[in-house]
């Protein structure tokens, strides 16, 4: 048991030594707005920045104008009937027990509803899932209970762990993970997040540029997870040994927060996603850094690919 315990701290310590190394690359994208999060007490979707979410957000009002219609014609239906036909306006009630005509209307216009429905639908979903070409590839790892992030054009990756988690904190901190502690606080302003940010700000974000289309290959390491960003509108399972994906083209540059939304284990709740959308200039800045801090593929050198 003690030398358990051992390896488990030795194995916190060298992944914080790994994290708080792998953020040099993002220093410099500290001061953008925080778009796409949760804010307390507030109703409805997150700022859509990305066609998808808007279509998302149509269709949702879409559904909830065509529900609010048929709860009211139900409510006064059910009112007109108590009272046109309780017992003191209709003592003696009828007999009969069918009315073809009602049956028709109640099977038809149910039927009409639904095919009214399926089309913008259809149109929607099909977008989402016909995937277009990309000008950046990502891959997303879903492990208990972090993602790794790969940028596979370039040939490297960085685990993203939620700050606060024991892989990013100093040591002579033991005890303050998992909460907003003096030191947690400390380590979101160092990161340029503030403290509504907890749960859901990471060590390392990633980095996209604004007005591209990117790709993201979802898959799981060991079980299924969920990679989602709820301001772009996408969601996708990480399943292990299935590669899914998803795209999304943001529109305004912020950071954007997501979470896994596949119940994986104990530490799900820890499992956040920070997504920052940045100019193509800064981004490229960014990139220079990434491939020579993560020890990515040189942007001079050409891989050969299969035919």
């Amino acid at each position: 048991m003690a030398i358990s315990k051992v390896l488990n701290r030795f194995g916190a310590t060298l992944a914080g030594v790994m994290a708080a190394g792998s953020a040099l690359a993002q220093d410099s994208l500290q001061g953008l707005e925080s778009i796409g999060k949760p804010v307390d007490g507030a109703m409805g979707w997150q700022p859509a920045v990305t066609e998808l979410a808007r279509d998302i957000h149509w269709m949702d009002n879409f559904l909830l104008i065509i529900i609010t219609i048929i709860t009211v014609f139900v409510t006064l239906l059910l009112v007109w009937v108590i009272i046109r036909y309780n017992r003191r306006r209709n003592p003696t009630p009828a007999t009969f027990t069918h009315n073809t005509a009602i049956e028709i209307a109640w099977t038809f216009i149910p039927v009409l509803v639904l095919i009214f429905m399926v089309g913008p639908s259809l149109n929607r979903l099909n977008k989402q899932q016909i995937i277009p070409e990309a000008d950046i590839t990502i891959k997303a790892i879903g492990n208990q209970w972090y993602w790794t992030h790969e940028y596979v054009d370039h040939g490297f990756g960085f685990d993203s762990y939620m700050l606060g988690h024991p892989a990013t904190m100093p040591e002579g901190t033991e005890g303050d993970e998992f909460k907003l502690s003096p030191s947690v606080k400390t380590l979101l302003a160092d990161k340029g997040y503030s403290e509504d940010e907890f749960l859901l700000a990471t060590d390392t974000a990633v980095v996209v540029p604004v007005g591209k289309t990117v790709v993201v290959q979802v898959t799981g390491a060991d079980v299924i997870h969920s990679w989602t960003i709820p301001a772009f509108g996408v969601k996708q399972d990480a399943v292990p040994g299935r590669l899914a994906e998803l795209w999304f083209n943001a529109e305004k540059e912020g950071v954007y927060f997501g979470q896994c939304s596949e119940l994986c284990g104990k530490d799900h709740t820890y499992m956040p996603i920070t997504v920052k959308v940045v100019s193509e200039e800064v981004y490229e800045n960014w990139l220079d850094g990434a491939i020579e801090e993560y020890a990515g593929i040189p942007r001079d050198v050409k891989v050969a690919t299969a035919n």
